[in-house]
């Protein structure tokens, strides 16, 4: 449960959009590492008196290794503009019934400006939309669209198996420019516009921010037991059947790794074949690089065998998709490993982003 603290703010580290870093001193002398929200909880300032969450970062967890910031008692923020006038007000709640709520305009309710557009959307008439299961295959996927689409307009879907708050996201941070937007779907917020479901979310990539292709991918922090079934990324299949229900491309950015130590992770993830081979009803085209290392296309050739009664495999080049990768906008890591620890692993996403552009009118 919550192992909570109370401090006072020592100093600001980092910020980017919508986060702030900072230290906080405690009561017996500690210094800890905290993470504040501003559109939740205020900009802290040094002298601030702060309550925290610490739980992850006693727990030595990685990605979510702060404090958080869950309130600054002494100062509290002003409610927002619109809160005196329900009329105007978003109705969405996210992060429902837990003590941090936000209450928030979805992208198609009735007071959004966008709600006669999405009314009676139905359908995103056969754009492409990349699924990944980590949010780490973002800035190569991207990268993989603009080596042959520069200009091509590309929405993110951030949907809620990893973090809630879009603003966590360094990666998403940096990537600002790259993008058409953010929509945040599920219980995820803080993106560009918000929606109720993926389907909803998907409809407006496609008839609010006039995307050309999509990437949908969980936020940071993924949740994993080690299991068949015990992992967040498994959304991606019912991503899978949603963007086919809507008359979308799902293109399956497929999780390669002859790097990663773990043997169920190594060639083609389970958590990828688990996806893509039992919680996807709908055909996806999934995509291979063409030129991976011998002993590992192996390896993924015979993975994806049983796949193929209902996904077709797609080989796709990969020349200049590494001089793209080392240009990318923001660092690549995934789980700790950077693009020359696990280069496979980022190929393929900038594989999945190409093949993606292939399908463009």
């Amino acid at each position: 449960m919550v192992r909570w603290r109370a401090g006072t703010v020592a100093a600001l580290r980092r910020q980017w959009t919508g986060a702030v870093e900072l230290d906080v001193d405690l009561p017996d002398g500690t210094r800890m590492r905290a993470l504040a929200y501003p559109e939740l909880v205020g900009t802290p300032e040094p002298g601030d008196r702060v309550l925290l969450n610490a739980g992850a970062l006693l727990m030595g967890l990685g990605t979510g290794g702060y404090a958080l910031v869950v309130a600054l008692p002494d100062r509290l923020p002003p409610d927002p503009p619109d809160a005196a006038d329900t009329r105007d007000a978003g109705h969405l709640v996210k992060a429902r019934y837990t003590p941090l709520q936000p209450i928030l305009l979805g992208v198609d309710e009735e007071a959004s400006p966008h709600r006669a557009v999405l009314a009676d959307a139905d359908d995103l008439g056969g754009m492409p939309v990349v699924t990944a299961d980590l949010h780490s295959a973002l800035p190569a996927i991207l990268a993989g669209v603009r080596a042959d689409a520069p200009h091509a307009r590309v929405a993110y879907l951030l949907t809620d198996g990893g973090a809630l708050p879009a603003w966590f996201s360094r990666t998403l941070a940096g990537l600002r420019d790259e993008l058409a937007g953010t929509i945040t779907v599920g219980q995820a917020f803080g993106g560009d516009l918000e929606s109720t479901t993926l389907h909803g979310g998907l409809l407006a990539a496609r008839h609010v921010l006039g995307a050309d292709l999509a990437v949908v991918a969980q936020g940071p922090g993924n949740l994993g037991t080690g299991t068949r079934w015990g992992f967040s990324g498994v959304a991606v299949g019912e991503a899978v059947n949603a963007i086919a229900t809507l008359g979308g491309r799902p293109v399956g950015s497929l999780r390669i790794s002859d790097a990663d130590p773990r043997p169920r992770h190594r060639g083609v993830s389970h958590h990828s074949l688990t996806a893509y081979g039992r919680v996807a009803l709908a055909p996806a085209e999934l995509v291979v690089p063409d030129d991976l290392d011998p002993a590992l296309a192996a390896e993924v050739d015979a993975a994806l065998a049983p796949l193929t009664a209902r996904h077709r495999i797609v080989r796709v080049p990969t020349a200049g998709l590494d001089a793209a990768l080392r240009a990318s906008a923001v660092p690549l890591s995934t789980m700790g490993r950077n693009l020359d620890a696990d280069h496979a692993y980022f190929l393929a996403a900038a594989a999945a982003g190409r093949h993606a552009t292939a399908l463009l009118p």
